[in-house]
Parts: C-alpha cells; sequence; structure tokens
C-alpha cells in the first residue's frame, strides 16, 4: 500500500485552490496512457481479466497522484478536499473513457458503506486497500426466492462460538468472479419480523465453502453470479454494523447504488452507451441527420441528459456533505433506465439494417447492438422501476405507503419464497 502521510494534493499551507488541482486532474488524464479522450478509437476487444488488470492499474495511479476518493480523509487514501474538486474531477474526467467499471461497485457502494458503518479496525483495514483497487468488492443481496422483496431473505447466520456460520444462495451478484470480499447481507433472528433480525457482513470470497457460478446473458457476457455459500465461516467481528440492524446497512447500500447506476457516482464505466452528441454524429453518417424524427428525439435526449448531470451534482453534493443519499437516487435511477432504452431504440432507428448485420472490421455496430441488448437491465439492476416509482410516490409525493400485512410477523411464520 503506497504511504499516504502526505496527499499530493496538499501544500504547506493547505489544500491547493481550483485551478491548480483542474490543472493537476488535467495532467494526469492527459498524460495517462489508460485514460482515453472519448471519440477516440478505442479497442473494446478485450477479456474480462485484462479490463480487471486496466481498472486496477488506472486506479492505484489515480491513488498516488491524490485524485482518488477526493472527498475521503487522507489518512485512509483519500484526498481529504472538500466536495467542489470532486465536481471538478467530474467535470475533467467525463471528457474520457475511464477503465474503471470493474470498480464500479467496490467503489460506489461497498466502500461508502463500509465507511458509514464499519468499525474502525475494519476501516483501517480495508478502506485505502478498496480505494486503492488492491481490494475489489461486491453486494450479495438478491436471492431466488427475494428480489424486489429483499427483506424475505432466506440466507442464514448463525452464531457459533467467535464465528458465524453462513448458509444459502444470492443471484445477480455482479463481478462476484473477480472480487475479493463481498458484503452478504443473511437473517440471524427468524423470530423477528422479516425487516428486523437480518444483519451485514463482510465474506471473503476465496473461504472454503463459498461458490460462484456465472450466469450466462443475452449479449453472450456473464456479469452476473449465482454464489452459494455452504457452512461457510467467518469471524465473529466481521459484521457491519450493528446485530440484527442490517436492513438499515442495506437500505443505505442501495442508495448508493441507485447514485452509482443512476447519479454517475463512477465515471467513465465502459462508455457502453452513447450520448446524444455522438448519435447525432452517427445521424449525419447514415444521412439521417436532417430527419426532423431523429433531430426531436435528439433534442430530447440531450435535455434529459442535461437534467441527469444536474441531478447527479445535486446527489454528489448531499453524500459530500455527510448526507447519506435519499429518494433523489430513485429519481435518477428510473430517469436513467429510462434514458438507455429510448437512447439504444434510437440508435438503432439510425442505423436501420445496419444493427441486424454489419462488417466484421465494424466493431462500433456491434457496440452499439450490445448496448440495446443490454439496456433492459436498468430497468432491473439496483431495484426494478416499479420499486422506485413506489419510492418516489411515498417519499417525495407524499402518497400513502402500501399496505404491509406482514409487518409484525416473526418471519419463520411468513410463506414467503422459498418458505413453506
Amino acid at each position: 500500500m503506497a504511504d499516504t502521510a502526505q496527499s499530493p494534493l496538499e501544500t504547506a499551507t493547505g489544500p491547493p485552490d481550483h485551478s491548480e488541482f483542474r490543472s493537476r486532474v488535467r495532467v494526469f488524464l492527459e498524460e495517462h496512457p489508460l485514460a482515453v479522450p472519448r471519440g477516440a478509437t478505442v479497442d473494446d476487444d478485450i477479456d474480462e481479466a485484462d479490463s480487471v488488470r486496466r481498472a486496477k492499474t488506472f486506479q492505484a495511479a489515480l491513488h498516488d497522484a491524490g485524485l482518488a476518493a477526493i472527498t475521503y480523509p487522507a489518512e485512509i487514501g483519500g484526498g481529504g478536499l472538500d466536495k467542489s474538486f470532486q465536481e471538478i474531477y467530474h467535470k475533467e474526467s467525463a471528457a474520457y473513457r475511464l477503465p474503471v467499471f470493474p470498480l464500479a461497485i467496490s467503489h460506489g457502494m461497498c466502500l461508502p458503506v463500509l465507511n458509514d458503518f464499519g468499525t474502525d479496525e475494519q476501516k483501517s483495514e480495508h478502506l485505502e486497500k478498496i480505494i486503492r483497487a488492491e481490494e475489489i468488492w461486491c453486494q450479495m443481496f438478491s436471492e431466488p426466492g427475494a428480489g424486489s422483496d429483499v427483506a424475505s431473505l432466506q440466507m442464514r447466520a448463525e452464531r457459533d462460538g467467535d464465528q458465524w456460520v453462513l448458509n444459502g444462495q444470492k443471484v445477480w451478484t455482479s463481478g462476484a468472479q473477480y472480487c475479493d470480499y463481498g458484503l452478504v447481507v443473511a437473517r440471524t433472528d427468524p423470530e423477528q419480523p422479516k425487516h428486523r433480525g437480518l444483519s451485514m457482513f463482510k465474506v471473503d470470497l476465496s473461504a472454503p465453502g463459498v461458490e460462484i457460478r456465472p450466469l450466462r446473458q443475452i449479449t453472450g457476457d456473464a456479469h452476473f453470479n449465482e454464489v452459494f455459500l455452504t457452512d461457510t465461516r467467518i469471524p465473529a467481528d466481521w459484521l457491519v454494523g450493528e446485530l440484527n440492524m442490517g436492513w438499515s446497512v442495506a437500505i443505505a447500500m442501495l442508495m448508493y447504488e441507485r447514485v452509482a447506476l443512476g447519479a454517475g457516482g463512477v465515471s467513465g464505466g465502459g462508455g457502453a452507451r452513447p450520448g446524444a452528441k455522438r448519435i447525432a454524429e452517427l445521424a449525419r453518417e447514415h444521412d439521417r441527420g436532417d430527419d426532423p424524427v431523429v433531430r426531436n428525439a435528439l433534442a430530447d435526449l440531450y435535455i434529459r441528459e442535461r437534467l441527469l448531470t444536474f441531478i447527479g451534482m445535486r446527489i454528489r453534493a448531499a453524500a459530500d456533505a455527510g448526507r447519506a443519499p435519499g429518494p433523489e437516487g430513485s429519481i435518477a435511477k428510473l430517469a436513467t433506465a429510462a434514458l438507455a432504452k429510448d437512447t439504444t431504440e434510437l440508435i438503432l432507428e439510425v442505423i436501420g439494417a445496419g444493427a441486424t448485420a454489419w462488417p466484421a472490421d465494424d466493431d462500433s455496430a456491434e457496440t452499439f447492438v450490445m448496448a440495446f441488448l443490454s439496456a433492459p437491465a436498468m430497468a432491473i439492476a439496483g431495484g426494478t422501476n416499479e420499486v422506485q416509482r413506489n419510492i418516489i410516490g411515498e417519499r417525495v409525493l407524499g402518497l400513502p405507503k402500501e399496505p404491509s400485512v406482514d409487518k409484525n410477523v416473526p418471519f419463520k411464520d411468513l410463506l414467503v419464497g422459498t418458505q413453506r
């Protein structure tokens, strides 16, 4: 681990001014070979292992330059600066494709949750390693019988002396195949109602009893996994947050996930979905630049992209001020899912038959089609569109909450998921 006694951004008189910081960011991005300007030709035909290697290499360099986790304290590997510096970094890095997508969950969800709820020992052991990408983490929530209703989960954690023993199955775990640790929520007290009696733990994914099986997607990729824990033992002090209060930790993590997915919590996520500017260029290339239908659709996409940028700035400002993400994350997540669908549909409208068959050397066409096939997943990942609408309705619009007939019923007495 790199020495972080003094951040590269610090001076004898305190942190630098914005102009100096902006210059540092620009120089770093211009000089680092893995930071590719948007619009430049880039080789997307790399395997997963190389993608992870690039992410680790870039993130280590970012950390060593004092540009990683900018608002986190310097003593844990962050930049030790305020939110205004983070916004500068976001604006400057938006002009580049950065190879950080494999770190989206590790940095966007696990890092802030561990920072909020972890013990001092857990923070000391892991935070800087996560920031520097020496460790990559994932989250394990969903189960075959607990998707949108995550609180119905059945993975068990039972205390055995100075250890916890975990048994159960998780599903749709993104990136588990290359992660070192996971944050897993399990049921520690089935006598309590389903939203209580849950606890969050960290798990070493190389531990005995952990089995990771890939799930193949329509694109041919396998970004998601099933994870089976069978008599997996972890130390008692690997509990994250309070015992039986894991739902609060889970809710915080879901809020951070919606920020990461909907508000650009991790920038440079592979650039799989082109923006309105790139589609306008594509329309001109296919002689559709003067088509009024296409032009109207492009104007709509551009406006929605700008609105999402402003929502993202608001959400990140709240997070940088120490406030946990709120329902605005659901607004951003819902808007992002709709934008992904409409953007990729417009791309296929513009390129026409090129979306069905294309020359073997036309990598961009394949990228567009893969983006189209992947777009529907945005309506599910991080909570379905229906769940987001419920949250917005109840917590933003003040509409009545859905009836809850199982609110005070012990979980063991519920007929949920596969529990009968």
